[in-house]
């Protein structure tokens, strides 16, 4: 498969007036054509803004991106280009679905217009042109009476349909890469299922890759190829979806597998959650950054960070009780609230 994206050493701070918060350490990854990429993670583990990075959408100051990341878009590293060469990547080869489309789309412009804006600029239609195609793509996100809503504003729309003609402009161009950070957190499960129903449809019939950012681990299982666990800045585990959601490795993924309820929860059982808070990344932890919060924590892991372990040529995580000298671990089970050592 043809790698799209690679991510390489991404370190990004932000400035602050207590001391430099380092946001993400160290991040790497790579994205295939047409296929799906799921973030998951805490709030806080650096998520978005490894998502903002990719399209050089973050503010500096008060944030850097520190020397030696590489962000390589088709061999090419969008860190180095000019603002000239960004206006023409973002909306066309790579385009994103913020979190909140309350606050994302313009509230003085029609939906059309927000449309068709991108596609004068990107593909140069004439405002006419552009008009039909808002239309159309209107049509393709599956909102009724395109031809009158085009001409509405986005309060006249419904959580939704913001959302809906969200991923409309984030598609006009046909983008090759699709950023969605978390674009069913502000809705209802009904429409969450449809629009992950839609992207996984337009994605299907355009051939898009996905970047998928979100906490519900429901979704990732049903769409995604491939998943990277974050925590506090860092990538501590990455795999296929089967790989994750079956063999996973690290203690925070078993963690966060065991606090999503399933059919087997009965219904007065506490549901698990983890225990503790993350660290403060003004000043990072030395070793393994989970370790304060790990049921099977061991005194290397509050000395030095693990190194990465191959389980597979697609599986790898970064925790000490891989090293063949550490306590043999079994996966999780669903009763003790944690790993057996």
């Amino acid at each position: 498969m043809t790698k799209l994206l690679e991510v390489k050493d991404l370190r990004v701070s932000y400035h602050t007036y207590a001391g430099e918060v380092q946001s993400v350490r160290g991040v790497d990854f790579y994205l295939n054509e047409g296929e799906t990429l799921a973030i998951v993670g805490e709030s806080g583990c650096g998520k978005t803004v490894t998502a903002k990075s990719i399209m050089k959408l973050i503010q500096t100051p008060p944030a850097e991106i520190k020397e030696g990341s590489q962000i390589l878009f088709n061999g090419k590293d969008i860190l180095k280009m000019n603002e000239k060469e960004l206006r023409a990547l973002r909306g066309a080869d790579i385009s994103m679905i913020f979190q909140d489309p309350m606050t994302s789309l313009n509230p003085t412009m029609t939906i059309g217009k927000q449309i068709a804006e991108t596609l004068i600029n990107h593909r140069g239609m004439s405002k006419s042109e552009a008009m039909k195609e808002a239309v159309k793509m209107l049509e393709l996100v599956n909102i009724p009476n395109a031809d009158k809503r085009v001409n509405q504003y986005p309060h006249e729309f419904s959580g939704g349909m913001r959302q809906r003609a969200m991923i409309a402009i984030a598609l006009a161009c046909n983008p090759k890469i699709l950023i969605a950070d978390e674009p069913t957190t502000a809705l209802d499960v009904t429409i969450q299922a449809q629009i992950m129903d839609l992207i996984k449809d337009l994605q299907n019939k355009l051939g898009t890759a996905v970047i998928l950012i979100t906490h519900d681990l429901g979704v990732v299982a049903d769409v995604a190829d491939r998943v990277q666990v974050m925590y506090a800045g860092k990538v501590v585990e990455r795999g296929t979806v089967d790989e994750i959601f079956y063999s996973p490795k690290h203690p925070y993924t078993w963690a966060l597998l065991k606090s999503v309820p399933n059919l087997d929860t009965k219904h007065k059982d506490e549901l698990y959650s983890i225990k503790g808070t993350p660290p403060d990344l003004l000043k990072p932890p030395v070793g393994c950054p989970f370790a304060s919060r790990c049921e099977n924590c061991m005194h290397i892991c509050k000395e030095a960070m693990p190194v990465i372990t191959d389980i597979s040529d697609t599986h790898k995580v970064s925790c000490w009780l891989q090293h063949p000298n550490a306590p043999k671990v079994d996966r999780f089970d669903g009763t003790t609230g944690g790993a057996k050592v």
